[in-house]
């Protein structure tokens, strides 16, 4: 009986499946938008979250729990300098999942889950770059 055990097993021994979720994660926060089954991306919810509110945290232990988890220096450091500086006045609710289709060999359930706040659609770098746009392109 699986009594009072959270988390799907997803058919995995307990470290291909951590392995599983850190490559995932680390996917999610380089790209800020993966597609991967409705399952899989149910469970890095959790994990993504508490990755950016350390970021949000700031500090260099934070930063040293991140990379026990992210184990890519290059996705620490974008997520302390970009993804949490977005989301500092956030306090929660970082992803969001779009179902998308169906996967053709078993029928399983695709979602793309995302950051909520993502560099183009964020309203900054809109206003920025409507700034920089001459407002008639052709007299140049």
């Amino acid at each position: 009986m699986r009594h009072r055990k959270k988390g799907r097993q997803l058919g995995r021994q307990t470290k291909h499946r951590w392995a599983l979720f850190r490559s995932l994660v680390t996917s999610l926060l380089e790209h800020e938008r993966i597609e991967t089954t409705e399952a899989k991306a149910k469970e890095i919810r959790g994990f993504t979250d508490r990755m950016i509110t350390l970021g949000k945290a700031g500090t260099l232990p934070a930063r040293r729990q991140a990379l026990t988890f992210i184990r890519s220096k290059d996705v620490v450091s974008k997520l302390f300098s970009d993804v949490a500086v977005r989301f500092k006045d956030r306090s929660g609710g970082y992803t969001r999942m779009v179902k998308t289709r169906r996967r053709i060999g078993d029928a399983a359930k695709l979602v793309a889950i995302e950051l909520v706040t993502r560099p183009e659609t964020s309203p900054a770098k809109k206003q920025a770059s409507a700034a920089s746009v001459p407002a008639n392109p052709s007299a140049s």
